[in-house]
This record gives C-alpha cells, sequence and structure tokens, in this order.
C-alpha cells in the first residue's frame, strides 16, 4: 500500500442514516472501502430528523461549531455514529434547520431555506474538522449540497495553516440537481462578490452551487466513464458542459459499485428463499413470492417486468406509460415500486387498478420490498433518459432480474448486450429514447425468456458479474493522490 490517507468524505445523505436514493449507498460504501485499503477515513452528514428515529447508537461528540452566515453566527452540535466496521459518521445538528420530515423538501417543492441549510452544513464541514482536530488529506465532496467546500478552502481558508495540505475531489452524482440560488446568498455563504461572474459561482444569474464545486475542486469525478464524457456535451450538460470542457483535464468517471453485503440474494434475509447462479430454485420461491405479495393473477410461468425507480421524466417514465398496456398484452406481468411526480403516481395506482390482475403499485420507498421485487422479477425496466449511474441494474444482475435498459451512461457501461448465438452477455439495451425502440427490445427479452435453457444461461452471467467496491475504491485513491500534486491556490 501506498501513502495511508486521512480521508473526510462529505455527503448530504449517508446510508444507512439518511437515504433518498444512489449518493447515501455510496456514501456509506466506498468508506468502507477505502478504510479496508488501509486509510483513515470518517463521515460528515446533516443530522436529521429521520436519523434520530434510527436504530443505531448516535452519541454526542462533545463538540460545537460556530457559523457565520453573512454577519450572524449560527452554533451547531457534532453527534457521532458509527458505519459497519467502526467508522465514524459525524452529524452535524442544527434542528432548526435539519430536524424536519424529508432531508429537502415536501410536497413536490423544496425547502424554502436550502440556500443557508447548505451554506451551514457547507461551512461547518471545515469547522468540524477543527473542532476534532482531524486534518484531512482529501475532503471528498458529493454533490450539490457540498458544493461550497472546495470554493471555502480556495479563498476563506486559503490562509489557513491547518488546511494548508488538505485538497478537494467533488463528485458529482447528477449534472440536473444543482442547487441554483438568487445571488443574495452569496453573502450569506461569507463569499466574496467579485466570484459572481460566469467564469466563476454565477450560472444564469443565479448562485450555483453545483458550479462552485465544478469550479474550485482540485479533481472533478462522477459516477461512470460514459456519462464523464456524456456531460460534455449540451444534451445533457445542463448548461455546465462549457464549464466542464474547459476542466476536462481534470474529470474523471468512476463507476460506482455495489455493496454486496446488502444485496446478494445468496444471504439476503429479506427474501423467501436464497439463491445464487449456481442454484436457482429459490429464485422461483421468490417469484412466487411476490406473486402472493401483490395478488398477481398469473403463475410462475409468466414473465415479470418490474421498476424501482424515482418516478421523474429522466427515468424514462413517459416511455413506461406510453408502452404498458402492449407490455401488459404481450402476457408480461409488471409491478413497480417508487414515488415522483404526482400525475406518474396517479397514472401507475390507475393501471393497477385497472388491471389488477397483472400489474401492482406501491407509491413511496420500502427497502424489503425492493429486495423482494429484486428477487421475485424476471426482467428489470430502466428505460432512462439519461442515468450518471444507477445502482439498480447492478443489483438486478445480481438478483437475476436481468436488466432492459437504455444504453446511456452507467447502464451503456455496466449492462452488456446478450447474444443468442454466443450465450454471451447479461441484460437487453436499446438507444433512441422511443417507445417503439424499448418495446422491440421487450420483445427479444421476451423471446429469449420462452426459452429456458437460454434464459438460465443469460441470468448465470449476469449473476457472476462483480461490480463491487475494490476496484473502485482503487481508483479513487489515485485520483486523490492527484489532488494532492496540486500545488495550493487561492481564488480560481
Amino acid at each position: 500500500m501506498g501513502k495511508k490517507l486521512k480521508i473526510l468524505l462529505a455527503s448530504p445523505e449517508v446510508h444507512p442514516f439518511a437515504k433518498t436514493g444512489g449518493l447515501a449507498d455510496m456514501a456509506g460504501s466506498l468508506p468502507r472501502a477505502l478504510s479496508n485499503l488501509g486509510h483513515d477515513v470518517r463521515v460528515i452528514m446533516p443530522y436529521y430528523k429521520c436519523v434520530s428515529g434510527g436504530n443505531r447508537e448516535i452519541r454526542p461528540a462533545s463538540a460545537h461549531i460556530d457559523v457565520p452566515l453573512g454577519p450572524v453566527r449560527q452554533r451547531g452540535w457534532l453527534f457521532e455514529g458509527r458505519l459497519d466496521g467502526g467508522l465514524p459518521v459525524y452529524l452535524v445538528n442544527h434542528q432548526a434547520y435539519y430536524y424536519r420530515d424529508q432531508l429537502y423538501g415536501e410536497n413536490g417543492r423544496d425547502y424554502h431555506d436550502n440556500a443557508e441549510r447548505f451554506i451551514f452544513f457547507s461551512r461547518s464541514i471545515l469547522e468540524a474538522c477543527k473542532a476534532l482536530s482531524f486534518r484531512p488529506d482529501i475532503i471528498h465532496c458529493h454533490d450539490w449540497q457540498t458544493g461550497l467546500v472546495p470554493a471555502y478552502l480556495r479563498t476563506l481558508y486559503a490562509g489557513d495553516d491547518f488546511f494548508r495540505n488538505t485538497r478537494s475531489v467533488f463528485t458529482v452524482h447528477n449534472l440536473g440537481y444543482q442547487g441554483n440560488f438568487p445571488s443574495f446568498y452569496l453573502q450569506a455563504a461569507n463569499l466574496p462578490w467579485e466570484l459572481f461572474t460566469p467564469e466563476g459561482v454565477e450560472l444564469y444569474g443565479h448562485f450555483s452551487f453545483l458550479k462552485t464545486g465544478l469550479v474550485f475542486g482540485d479533481v472533478l469525478t462522477t459516477v461512470s466513464p460514459s456519462y464523464g464524457k456524456e456531460i460534455l456535451d449540451p444534451e445533457f450538460g445542463f448548461g455546465l458542459d462549457g464549464v466542464l470542457r474547459k476542466r476536462d483535464q481534470d474529470l474523471f468517471g468512476v463507476l460506482n459499485g455495489a455493496d454486496y453485503r446488502e444485496w446478494d440474494p445468496a444471504r439476503d434475509p429479506l427474501i423467501k428463499k436464497n439463491y445464487g447462479p449456481g442454484s436457482l430454485a429459490g429464485k422461483i420461491a421468490c417469484k412466487k413470492d411476490l406473486i402472493r405479495k401483490f395478488s398477481l393473477k398469473v403463475d410462475e410461468r409468466a414473465p415479470i417486468v418490474s421498476m424501482v425507480t424515482r418516478l421523474s421524466y429522466q427515468k424514462g417514465i413517459d416511455l413506461v406509460m406510453e408502452g404498458a398496456d402492449a407490455l401488459l398484452k404481450s402476457g408480461a406481468a409488471f409491478v413497480l415500486l417508487g414515488s415522483g411526480d404526482p400525475a406518474y403516481q396517479d397514472f401507475f395506482v390507475a393501471l393497477s387498478k385497472r388491471r389488477r390482475d397483472r400489474c401492482a403499485c406501491l407509491i413511496g420507498f420500502d427497502e424489503e420490498s425492493a429486495h423482494q421485487i429484486m428477487a421475485g422479477s424476471d426482467i428489470l425496466l430502466m428505460p432512462s433518459f439519461y442515468e450518471p449511474c444507477g445502482l439498480t441494474q447492478i443489483y438486478g444482475l445480481k438478483y437475476g432480474a436481468v436488466p432492459l435498459v437504455r444504453a446511456v451512461g452507467g447502464l451503456r457501461d455496466t449492462v452488456q448486450e446478450f447474444n443468442p448465438g454466443t450465450g454471451k452477455g447479461a441484460g437487453f439495451k436499446f438507444k433512441p429514447f422511443e417507445t417503439k425502440q424499448m418495446l422491440k427490445a421487450a420483445r427479444k427479452a421476451l423471446a429469449v425468456y420462452k426459452d429456458k435453457d437460454l434464459w438460465r444461461r443469460l441470468l448465470v452471467n449476469g449473476m457472476s458479474k462483480d461490480y463491487s467496491w475494490d476496484q473502485s475504491a482503487a481508483r479513487y485513491c489515485g485520483l486523490y493522490l492527484k489532488a494532492l500534486r496540486k500545488p495550493a491556490r487561492a481564488g480560481i
């Protein structure tokens, strides 16, 4: 092993403490993989209301932090929990900001003070390092909620000897979520007004937290090689492709890994019966259990197509809505678990009532149901308009829920098209964002499904794939060292 690094991973959500999506999975898994490589790894996140309702011990860290928001100082308190393996997770407590029913907003609307909430969190990350006497080599920041940290290191803290050797890595999980706020929040962040330029933190007249991270981060990453290339083009750049092209020498795509301690049908305690590529009998038992759970009027010979997803345009929901009747007429059953846009939710609730014999819909998210759907279904549908990485398809491969995906981002990188002639590949893909192309891929999948020998070969191919964190963690270590070789800089 090379140099032992001190790494602070900063994220707005971390599984199992708080989760809305794949970001939390990464923030909970990558630290353990880095620790296994011999590094000193800590994690920091806000202390949300849902954290206090969990079953993990949370104790005071005997430290408080004072953070200026404009001319006013806000006080927060640090608490400490542990990831599996004993890694410390520091929780920034400020009840007025974080003791709420959700993490970022409710009823489809962001909280009105999200700018203040995450200015406070970003500044708290640095003040917590001092309060805890933890001098990180690397602060690995995730998404717009931590985007100010790299800027603080290069401005307000540029002359602070405590952070003299600290560098930042900024990871974008989804360029569509940018944290854009009115310009007056620059004052609340105590950042100099001269940064509010097109070369700095300004984006179409707004103060962009995401752009701030992209401009100031020493090294930039995103969560799959293909997405790292796609965001350099206007179609997927969300107005930031020009910024990213300027920094393309510092931008790297690193594929997310899966935590197979939680997502492995061979030892999953949440499913009806365990199974693996060498013995698929348990898969049939799980399928029967899924049919029973959702009261479907089909037997285990019928193919079950599933989705475990956020209900948003990004996830290709419009294609599924347009193609749902054709899919059901093909003889397949359909099971969906997800939440999001109310119009999408209403559509699938109505569909499940109209076709309750072979269609079921569960609005919301439930970890146990997600595992059971993955174990009991045959085909996992992910027709995303764009997909930075996606973990669901990686789980699907392991569980024998064959991914049927649009060939973008991480879906393109992780799903190899199945070739019935050679028996190689592990899923099905289509490219044009069209319902007819999705249904064409579905027909191909269903044709293979009818050939039980071919289907078994397909399942074994996918279940034998290894997308664990080990390789990705090693890649991140290389990027941390690259960031550390950067000279200390102030300003842009």
